[in-house]
């Protein structure tokens, strides 16, 4: 039984797997593969792109999709989440789908050996889906030639769970991984298990960068007050066109976008952003990793 709990979960052939599949369900609608399979989708956390984006890659493929809402379940009585784990398997679903506040929830119901767990983003540590993605919209984008290719995370990096799934898989994968933001907004290199750039300013960088990932700005998570408001975050963060002048650089962002904050109105219309291709690419990644957890491992 496979889990993926972070994308170390997937070896390296796994991961070119994966991106093979993606690439192949984008260019042609697959059969129903998993026409005779279940999936249980457990947010615990607000989704609008994960939670969609797995029921729509999970019915391509032919599965049944059903949600818990767990402000309506038993964990609302006082039950413990192993033991609602543990009864919603001997239902016998082919795979759980959660999303959790907590950083090790995923990892301890996948202990449990009961079904396969997809994480599907947990606390600030782990969002490996949203990271396999992303690295099949960069594969995509240079045609497969992203060794030695360098990207800058831009914004609340400490708070943010793509961005450290994100970190461990694309250095992985031979990409260069630079950190902006302010210093109160950088995790700890312990934390990322060795040292990476950082740089407060995004001026910094702009010419040393083929892509940069945006994250948006969570200036509520932090106690301490480094902007008086958005607008002054704006003024040092937000990814313009004015900031982008006319290099060849990819933007990105998982969502959801912060309109003039994180990115410029003017620079979610430019081709050079590929948000909405980040979020078609989601369905076919998440249609991938259906495929290798429920078919193929």
């Amino acid at each position: 039984m496979q889990h993926l709990v972070d994308t170390d979960n997937f070896s390296d052939v796994q991961i070119t797997q994966l991106l093979s599949d993606a690439k192949r369900f984008k260019a042609k609608r697959p059969p129903q593969l998993l026409h005779d399979k279940l999936l249980i989708t457990l947010f615990f956390e607000a989704s609008t792109r994960t939670r969609s984006s797995f029921e729509v890659a999970a019915k391509r493929l032919g599965a049944a999709v059903v949600h818990l809402d767990p402000s309506r379940s038993s964990s609302k009585k006082g039950e413990s989440l192993e033991d609602t784990f543990a009864n919603l398997c001997a239902m016998e679903p082919d795979g759980v789908i959660i999303r959790h506040a907590e950083n090790e929830t995923p990892q301890r119901l996948a202990d449990m050996q009961t079904t396969p767990v997809i994480n599907a983003g947990a606390g600030n540590y782990a969002h490996p889906t949203q990271a396999l993605l992303d690295l099949f919209t960069i594969v995509e984008h240079f045609d497969g030639d992203i060794k030695g290719k360098t990207i800058a995370i831009v914004g609340d990096i400490v708070s943010s769970r793509v961005a450290a799934s994100g970190i461990r898989l694309l250095e992985r994968m031979g990409l260069n991984v630079l950190l902006v933001a302010p210093k109160q907004f950088m995790p700890e290199p312990s934390s990322l298990n060795k040292a990476l750039p950082q740089y407060e300013k995004l001026e910094d960088v702009m010419d040393k960068v083929d892509v940069i990932m945006s994250l948006r700005a969570q200036l509520e998570r932090h106690e301490t007050e480094l902007f008086e408001n958005y607008d002054d975050y704006a003024k040092q963060y937000c990814i313009s066109k004015e900031r982008m002048g006319n290099r060849d650089i990819l933007v990105l962002h998982p969502g959801p976008v912060m309109r003039n904050i994180d990115i410029s109105d003017d620079m979610l219309s430019d081709p050079r952003c590929k948000v909405l291709t980040q979020v078609k690419n989601g369905v076919y990644m998440r249609m991938a990793i259906l495929k290798l957890l429920l078919l193929d491992s």
